[in-house]
């Protein structure tokens, strides 16, 4: 049997919400299930202090509980929940009192294997570190190459784009050769010289 804390604290995970607890200590929580005098155990501890180290879990230390006692159950004060929509004519007004449970805390039961103490759990935070950065070395790698690929794959492209441009190009002077040339013509200036030639006789 783990043993029990008498002098330590313990932070407990009970229904999404967090409370710091001691021996003694009597707590509101969340309504729970079970009949007052009942005895409930609290399995998700974050955090542990027995007096002498402090102990952190990932996400919770491992093999430690806290035992507690259902006092009685109750509802807590009113709240007025009121919605409306303005120039819609829409009121709506409730009431709502939320539930819960008192619990009076026995003891704080120790990991029967002790947890890492916070030096321990900074050289597998420095562990865990080497293995992510080993991982993300690895996906760069894998980026790279996937994008190395798309690269040699995209001058094609380019080359293609570039022929069908210089075509384009190639006709475009063509057709200005083709305008220029009946502009270079002197056909309008040969009936001039022969009306002048007319005229001189």
């Amino acid at each position: 049997m783990p043993d029990k804390n008498p002098s330590g604290y313990a932070v407990v995970d009970f229904a999404g919400k967090q409370f710091r607890v001691v021996a003694g200590q009597e707590l509101k929580v969340p309504s729970t299930g079970g009949e007052p005098g009942g005895n409930v155990q609290l399995e998700r501890v974050l955090l542990l202090n027995d007096g002498s180290a402090t102990h952190f879990g990932s996400p919770t230390v491992a093999g430690a509980s806290v035992d507690a006692t259902i006092l009685g159950h109750g509802r807590d004060r009113k709240i007025i929940v009121f919605k409306f929509r303005r120039r819609k004519g829409y009121r709506k007004k409730a009431g709502h009192r939320q539930g819960y449970s008192m619990l009076r805390i026995n003891g704080i039961n120790l990991a029967e294997s002790k947890p890492p103490v916070i030096a321990k759990a900074g050289e597998k935070q420095t562990e865990t570190v080497a293995k992510t950065a080993g991982k993300v070395t690895a996906a760069k790698k894998t980026a790279t190459t996937r994008k190395t690929a798309g690269k040699a794959a995209a001058p094609k492209k380019a080359a293609s784009t570039k022929k069908s441009t210089g075509t384009g190009k190639a006709v475009a002077h063509k057709k200005a050769t083709t305008t220029k040339k009946p502009a270079g013509t002197t056909k309008g200036t040969a009936p001039k010289s022969a009306a002048k030639k007319k005229t001189s006789s």
